[in-house]
């Protein structure tokens, strides 16, 4: 089989050396500026190249003229994309070329944080309350009629890029007046404070098939809009908190029409104690998520996902290895210098660090969930002092 692969950041090497590995023709579709990325090139047979990543119709409609070229020697029988924001792409493609795979209306579940909202709303599912910015009096009865505070977020940004919390219905009119003519692009949502979790899972046939779940430390919120230190861990194994969120991540999926990729979907626990859906995506979790998944349950998402999609082309099913469970958790931080020196992070419970510049991070993985949280609260307080710096997030308000 051949995949075409896309993706528009270095990512997603796992998944490209294990489909090779599988057997199968690799392509890969990637920006210009990448062009000489570390990507792992004895594992893909041909790169092609685009020159803008934005989904826009003028880039769509390039992306079918060299797909239309180069479909003229080559059958394509799959196309996956490596990061959200080539989820459009893919689907576009697919649905151009009428390849198998999710198409554009149920990619919208996975990348339109409004789409996904009313379609988790008309399943049951438990959504904070929100609203689009398309009319002025939605907006002034969404005001009325959910209590303050809210935050105004991009359909289409992923994690917490782009977003302004606001206090006030003066203060969410201002705010949306400066969007000015691609406010449609937006939504208003009510602020619930609580526990953020994220469920990282792999389906088949509509099946949630393997479900890690875990709990942020620091909400990605707090991280990008106070310049925190990121962090996450395991929840206990068969508690309630892991029952409930494996729990709703299959009726999600199942909500959205996922029938067999990689995703990762995030949720709150209110102050209520419900649990409320936040937003979901096909595709491998990032911020190193995958790496604390793998040393939690021996899974490497990005290697599974390739193998169950190149079991799918061939029209098998896919036996996914057993997981073990071991708690671990993660810390990950910008630094203000440009190779930290990590020694100093050296108990035998650390089992990964990051390679990255004006990056510090590391995965522990211990016998026991308290081991692990003992040792995130050490780092932290070593990092915030030692290592952590922060940068401004860029604003795309008016892009």
């Amino acid at each position: 089989m051949t995949f075409l692969c896309i993706s528009c950041f270095l990512k997603g090497e796992d998944f490209l050396k294990a489909c090779k590995a599988a057997g199968n023709r690799v392509f890969l579709l990637t920006k210009s500026s990448l062009k000489d990325a570390a990507w792992p090139r004895e594992s893909i047979d041909e790169f092609f190249y685009m020159d803008s990543d934005k989904n826009t119709p003028e880039n769509f409609e390039n992306l079918a003229m060299g797909m239309g070229n180069l479909m003229r020697q080559n059958q394509i029988d799959r196309i996956v994309a490596l990061d959200d924001f080539d989820v459009e792409k893919a689907a576009f493609l697919r649905e151009e070329f009428r390849i198998p795979g999710m198409g554009q209306t149920t990619a919208r579940y996975f990348r339109d944080k409004l789409a996904m909202r009313i379609k988790a709303a008309d399943a049951g599912i438990p959504v904070p309350g929100f609203s689009a910015l398309f009319t002025d009096e939605a907006i002034n009865h969404f005001h009325a009629t959910v209590p303050a505070p809210w935050v105004i977020k991009p359909r289409g940004e992923a994690s917490a890029t782009g977003i302004t919390k606001v206090h006030s219905a003066e203060e969410s009119w201002a705010a949306i007046h400066k969007l000015g003519d691609v406010r449609h692009h937006y939504l208003i949502e009510q602020f619930k404070p609580g526990d953020v979790y994220h469920s990282d899972a792999l389906c088949q046939d509509g099946k949630v098939t393997f479900c890690r779940t875990s709990k942020y430390l620091n909400t990605p919120m707090e991280v990008a809009h106070g310049g925190g230190i990121f962090r996450s861990q395991t929840v206990p194994f068969g508690g309630e908190e892991d029952k409930a969120l494996k729990a709703l991540t299959q009726k999600v999926m199942t909500a959205f029409g996922m029938q067999f990729s990689a995703s990762h979907t995030e949720y709150i626990r209110a102050e209520d104690g419900n649990y409320y859906f936040l937003e979901t995506s096909s595709r491998v979790g990032g911020a190193h998520l995958a790496e604390l998944v793998e040393f939690s349950s021996g899974i490497n998402l990005w290697a599974e996902w390739a193998r169950l999609e190149s079991a799918i082309s061939e029209g098998k099913k896919y036996t996914f290895p057993k997981p073990v469970n071991k708690p671990a958790g993660i810390l990950v931080s910008l630094s203000r210098h440009q190779w930290p020196d990590m020694t100093v992070f050296n108990d035998p419970e650390v089992v990964w660090k990051i390679n990255k510049e004006y990056h510090v991070g590391m995965i522990v993985s211990a016998d026991t969930r308290e081991r692990v949280s003992e040792l995130l609260d050490k780092y932290a307080q070593i990092v915030a002092r030692d290592f952590h710096a922060s940068a401004p997030l860029p604003d795309r308000s008016t892009s």
